[in-house]
């Protein structure tokens, strides 16, 4: 009752500073003298949530007043960046009201709007608890026409059941176009479990035009960094990476993009190059003594739990529904890259692993299911979000993996490394973690990402 009281305090302030809804729900007068005379306000109860690291919100149903036949409301909260999977209305000041599903701290919307044509599209957004009472957090915003990405929008921070955007048309058109929404903000003050000091995060977005993909360096990344677009927590607190198909790639010899972090022993000590046989890097115990002293750590175990969310369902037959979600790097060639892969037309998808011979060509290890561009649906296999874990572990120049599955037997693979060629001196190695998408000829707006929940590095003489 006191939470009511308040919204409807807060209306009262709008409709007398000449801000009312501009949706088609009135706003609610009601008499001073019907307020308490010493009201409590629920600002101690908001404060208490605070949102170190914002949260990804789970939206639960989208409904309206109007929409195109094929182009629903559900499809602007579907998880699709799809441009065929939108909202859609010919007309204007129409409503899209989501559902939390359950009340939360808002503090800010991401749009994917259509914008084939560089239009801009005018909206407002508004929060409530009950859908009666609502109050404008933004008014009248005007979408970027310059890009097609989404726009990640910080609002007035209030506590909500219901997100109302009012949207009033574009620049060319009396129609509104949605491709996704995405809110974020907090239950509780809920944060990762996964400690990044020693990582650093690549992200396929262009640090300036045609450049080369952003790099989030470990200071940064350790400050509650956050990106709406492809590095934020989930409500749980679980870490979410996601690359979709168009974006900056980290190098001209890469094909594909990649949200992923990469190990930085130096842990924030930017005198320690990040290339080289260094304390920033580590090697195998089979390499030579000089190599062992002057590295960082020696040999090593990285140790991961996570669930694949998404993968790519569009592009050639030889790459769609594939993504890496965990490597060993060495200077220029991979001793280990982990493999799910799930082809459309089938509920669950497969593990194998790749070994890749120091300038030569790869060998490939399938644990569930096959690589195969035509594989059948897997027995065993992992459904998309189903909870799984692997470790990676090198003593020397065998290199031993193991996947995790709950009520399942433990998976091992061991890779005899003795004439693979990364004993000899110079080799230096780092661990790799989320999501490396391996489709580069699909929709530019399909996708990958992972959430995980627990990443853990570890190697002799190395304290970090």
């Amino acid at each position: 009752m006191l939470l009511r009281h308040y919204f409807i305090f807060l209306s009262i302030i709008f409709f007398l500073q000449g801000c009312g809804s501009s949706s088609s729900d009135e706003v609610v007068q009601t008499p001073v003298q019907e307020q308490p005379s010493t009201p409590e306000t629920p600002e101690v109860e908001i404060e208490l949530i605070t949102c170190a690291s914002l949260n990804k919100l789970e939206l639960a149903q989208a409904s309206v007043q109007s929409q195109m036949q094929g182009f629903e409301a559900s499809k602007a909260i579907d998880g699709s960046f799809l441009e065929t999977n939108r909202w859609s209305t010919s007309n204007e000041q129409h409503d899209l009201i989501l559902t939390l599903d359950e009340t939360s701290l808002v503090k800010g919307i991401s749009i994917a709007w259509l914008n084939t044509d560089e239009r801009s599209y005018s909206f407002d957004i508004a929060t409530s608890q009950d859908k009666e009472e609502w109050l404008p957090v933004l008014t009248s915003a005007i979408s970027n026409s310059q890009t097609n990405r989404s726009e990640y929008i910080a609002v007035t921070e209030s506590s909500a059941k219901y997100i109302k955007i009012i949207a009033n048309g574009s620049d060319k058109s009396d129609g509104n176009h949605i491709v996704e929404v995405e809110a974020f903000g907090c239950r509780e003050n809920i944060t990762s479990s996964i400690e990044l000091n020693d990582w650093y995060l690549s992200i396929p977005v262009d640090e300036s035009t045609n450049s080369k993909a952003k790099s989030i360096y470990e200071s940064t990344l350790n400050d509650n960094y956050f990106n709406a677009e492809f590095f934020f927590l989930d409500k749980e607190g679980g870490m979410v990476f996601r690359a979709p198909i168009e974006g900056a790639k980290t190098s001209s010899n890469t094909k594909y993009t990649r949200t992923e972090l990469r190990e930085m022993l130096r842990r924030g000590n930017t005198n320690i190059s990040t290339q080289g046989v260094n304390k920033n890097n580590w090697v195998f115990s089979s390499a030579p003594a000089s190599d062992q002293s002057a590295a960082g750590g020696v040999d090593g175990t990285l140790t991961a739990e996570l669930s694949v969310n998404f993968v790519t369902e569009t592009g050639d037959s030889s790459q769609v529904g594939r993504v890496i979600i965990g490597q060993i790097h060495a200077n220029d060639d991979e001793p280990i890259r982990v493999y799910y892969r799930k082809l459309p037309n089938n509920e669950k998808g497969a593990i194998y692993l790749a070994h890749e011979i120091k300038d030569g060509d790869d060998t490939y290890y399938e644990l569930i299911g096959t690589r195969s561009k035509s594989a059948e649906n897997p027995a065993n296999g992992i459904k998309l979000n189903e909870r799984f874990g692997y470790q990676i572990s090198v003593s020397g120049n065998f290199l031993t993996f193991t996947l995790t599955r709950s009520g399942e037997s433990d998976i091992t693979e061991v890779i005899d490394m003795s004439n693979s060629g990364y004993d000899s001196g110079g080799q230096y190695m780092y661990f790799k973690a989320g999501v490396y998408n391996q489709n580069n000829s699909g929709d530019p707006k399909d996708y990958v990402q992972a959430t995980f929940y627990k990443i853990d590095n570890s190697h002799i003489n190395y304290d970090g």
